[in-house]
């Protein structure tokens, strides 16, 4: 049996686990083609996990080369991290080999901008030793670097990983003669971990393929029986079906009801979490259900959202409400707008105040809050809103946005359903690359432009089973 009948298999026996003894079971039909027009996601087949480490570590090695032009970029001489083991620099996590499952003892690098005397650009030792201090200091006596950076900034993450007691450690380690040569320039650790090398792409492409392909098979009759499926049976539905394909992922699934109890990051002003535990109840038909979800593999993180409809028995795609259509063709166009305002150098709240201008002057109304992705599931890069800050996001809003990373154009636009007499929020969330040949920011797979629908048999017509 190949490997993709028996990952139909395993659907097919949980479909069993869900399904009733009865009569009321539900068909399979296949006129929908997918969320997006000619989209038809797969299963992507992750390679051996020595393949994989083969990959991760020459996409490591060929962004460890762009370190000394990003230091002559931001102005510094030398870039040192140092960690302990199960206290690592966030940076560490973008420099080890796959292989690596942690820091070693002491592990420390060091980074030249321009070494002289044919030095070396880079150095590293795992040491529990006070060799390494003996080394460092002969290295920066013949390199006399102006400045050193070090990763101590208060705010942002992938900028101040290095640990207090560290920083002493190497304050002691190399002499109070050094000191005076720290300086703290955050964009190196940023602008490394957020730069995705153009290997990673049609990977991270097929990874976002196999996240549409788990969303469908989730948010389709194979899984959601209405009246006896509820949010966290389709929430954990995702997680082992992840599980059975060989990946893992960054963050439980969601899965709310939008025509129930709404969407916290809407309903709630003050709310700060993204994505909060759902309420867990059966989904009925006439359900609008939304997923945030994402996978993880070859050290790259994906991060999707997307909505569903439940048919009623016997109905079809013609009969899904106008104001579910318009609502999604609406959230479509918010995502057009943020995307064009994404302006290379432009910061993160610059570009949040003139796509909120757009939209709101084009009548839409709802919220953005858009990050880096890739390296981690939220990574190094300028932030475009959050759900509880619209105006400007401190500090990490200030960054300038940067090309060749990724980003998870994530939002939601509110529309006013006719057919519930109730506004209705539409999130959606895609990742999309910066593409030199086109300028601009591409979608990593596509978008959704249709609602996956649910659906169910009429009267008389034969079910699953």
């Amino acid at each position: 049996m190949t490997a993709r009948s028996t990952v139909t298999m395993r659907g097919l026996k949980l479909l069993i686990t869900y399904l009733p003894n009865s009569a009321t079971a539900f068909a399979v039909v296949n006129a929908h083609a997918g969320t997006a027009p000619g989209k038809a996601p797969q299963f992507q087949i992750l390679p051996s996990l020595r393949e994989q480490a083969e990959l991760v570590d020459g996409w490591t090695e060929e962004r460890k080369e762009l370190i000394p032009g990003l230091l002559r970029k931001y102005g510094v001489d030398a870039w040192l991290m140092s960690q302990r083991e199960y206290a690592e620099d966030t940076v560490f996590w973008a420099l080890k080999e796959a292989t690596q499952f942690s820091a070693r003892r002491r592990t420390t690098h060091l980074f030249l901008a321009d070494p002289v005397d044919g030095a070396s650009s880079s150095y590293s030792w795992i040491d529990n030793t006070k060799a390494v201090w003996t080394d460092l200091r002969e290295i920066l006596a013949t390199q006399q670097p102006r400045s050193i950076a070090l990763n101590t900034h208060a705010e942002i993450a992938f900028s101040g990983g290095l640990h207090a007691g560290e920083l002493d450690a190497i304050v002691e380690g190399i002499g109070e003669e050094w000191k005076d040569k720290f300086v703290l320039e955050p964009m190196l650790g940023v602008e490394l971990v957020a730069t995705m090398v153009k290997g990673r792409l049609p990977w991270y492409r097929k990874m976002m393929e196999t996240a549409w392909a788990i969303i469908e098979e989730g948010f389709s009759e194979k899984v959601i029986v209405p009246g006896k499926s509820t949010s966290w049976d389709v929430e954990w539905w995702m997680r082992e079906r992840i599980q059975s394909l060989n990946y893992t992922t960054w963050f439980q699934p969601s899965v709310f009801i939008l025509t129930g109890q709404g969407f916290p990051a809407a309903d709630d002003p003050s709310a700060t979490m993204d994505d909060p535990r759902a309420p867990d109840r059966p989904i009925e038909y006439g359900d609008l259900i939304h997923t945030d979800f994402g996978v993880s593999a070859l050290g790259l993180n994906t991060d999707t959202q997307h909505i569903g409809y439940v048919l009623y028995p016997g109905e079809t795609e013609d009969d899904v409400p106008r104001g579910f259509v318009e609502g999604l063709k609406k959230v479509n166009r918010l995502q057009d707008i943020v995307i064009s305002n994404m302006k290379i150098g432009m910061t993160g709240n610059e570009i949040l105040k003139a796509a909120l201008n757009q939209a709101h002057s084009e009548g839409i109304e709802g919220k953005i809050y858009c990050h880096a992705t890739g390296e981690w599931g939220h990574s190094a890069g300028t932030v475009i809103g959050m759900t509880n800050l619209q105006d400007r996001v401190p500090v990490l809003g200030d960054l300038p946005l940067l090309k060749n990373t990724y980003y998870s154009i994530e939002l939601f636009a509110e529309h006013f359903v006719p057919e519930k007499n109730r506004t209705i929020v539409f999130p959606q969330e895609e990742d999309v690359y910066w593409d030199d040949a086109t300028n601009g920011w591409e979608w990593v797979y596509g978008r959704q432009e249709e609602l996956l629908l649910i659906r169910t048999p009429g009267e008389g017509e034969p079910g699953e089973l």
